[in-house]
């Protein structure tokens, strides 16, 4: 099944010159959308995680099923002050500024397996905080793995562990 086929390019979004990758025309389509799971997960089990975690929010939407699918947990990396308790984050700096991501201060034992997934690979500049900060945390991070990367913009460079996507788009 071509996955490319149920994923949209809508032009100047968020903001003029700016293609998005609306994956929600993916996420309606009942085969596709069962494709694409049933893929990451098999790209994924290799890698023997015992925990996905996945970026906010779109993250969310691919590494919920794939655990599940592996029959493991799911760990959830939010914007500060999103999650109830105890949190631990990490500041990481933009283009333009600066961001914070956060998880749950018990959401990971040390030695745990974490596999990192989100929809996008862009710059790569959440997903390196997001393998800092699982690391951080105690895991052991053997992938990071995106359902699309965007490869002229070289994310997967600034990535200081192995990157797997499923698409490709190079420009």
């Amino acid at each position: 099944m071509d996955i490319k086929a149920h994923i949209r390019g809508i032009p100047d979004f968020p903001k003029p010159g700016i293609l998005f990758y609306d994956i929600s025309t993916l996420l309606r389509h009942g085969p596709a959308w069962q494709h694409t799971v049933a893929r990451l997960s098999a790209m994924v089990a290799p890698h023997r995680p015992t925990l996905l975690a996945g970026i906010e929010s779109r993250g969310f939407l691919l590494a919920a099923p794939v655990a599940a699918a592996l029959g493991i947990g799911f760990v959830m990396l939010r914007k500060p002050r999103k999650l109830p308790g105890a949190t631990i984050g990490l500041s990481y700096a933009l283009e333009y500024g600066t961001d914070r991501i956060e998880m749950q201060a018990d959401a990971i034992t040390k030695g745990d397996r974490v596999v990192l997934l989100d929809d996008l690979l862009a710059t790569g500049g959440t997903m390196a905080a997001g393998v800092r900060l699982l690391r951080e945390a105690g895991a052991e991070v053997p992938l990071c793995a995106a359902l699309i990367e965007l490869t002229f913009l070289a994310g997967r460079a600034r990535l200081d562990a192995p990157f797997e996507a499923l698409l490709a788009y190079d420009d």
